[in-house]
């Protein structure tokens, strides 16, 4: 039996605000059910962060962006007809279709080369590494090695 992480970066303007990575409690039927659960729980901390800026009272008028980098999971929660094949994951369904219908969300394809979440849950490779670090917009001031003695 196999679980499938949930991870998932959230920033509001460039910072970083929350960072998940979690093993699902549910065994998904496919990586594309595994995804969309990532998605629902990616779309339930944006809901909570966006009703926590308004208790203190900060309303954010823009949609909130959900990156994925599946393109069934996107295909599953912007067209209805995908649906009919996936009555499975009803209830998770009707949270982010209803946050797309209203413009409260808007959901975008983004390939896996560009996750940021990687650079804080992975090991990456040395290019990969730095070009995430540098859309994170983390300047190197000179060679810095983290391991060397202070």
């Amino acid at each position: 039996m196999h679980r499938s992480l949930t991870d998932y970066f959230i920033t509001l303007g460039r910072s970083l605000v929350s960072l998940k990575t979690k093993k699902q409690t549910t065994v998904s039927r496919s990586s594309v059910e595994a995804e969309y659960r990532a998605m629902v729980a990616t779309t339930s901390d944006l809901i909570w962060i966006r009703s926590f800026l308004a208790s203190l009272r900060v309303f954010v008028t823009l949609p909130m962006h959900l990156s994925c980098d599946n393109q069934a999971a996107l295909h599953i929660a912007k067209n209805p007809m995908f649906y009919e094949r996936t009555k499975h994951i009803e209830i998770d369904y009707h949270l982010i279709r209803e946050r797309l219908l209203s413009g409260e969300l808007v959901a975008n394809y983004l390939p896996s080369k560009y996750k940021l979440a990687d650079i804080f849950i992975k090991a990456l490779g040395t290019q990969q590494f730095a070009f995430l670090q540098s859309k994170l917009g983390i300047v190197k001031l000179g060679i810095v090695n983290p391991h060397a003695p202070t």
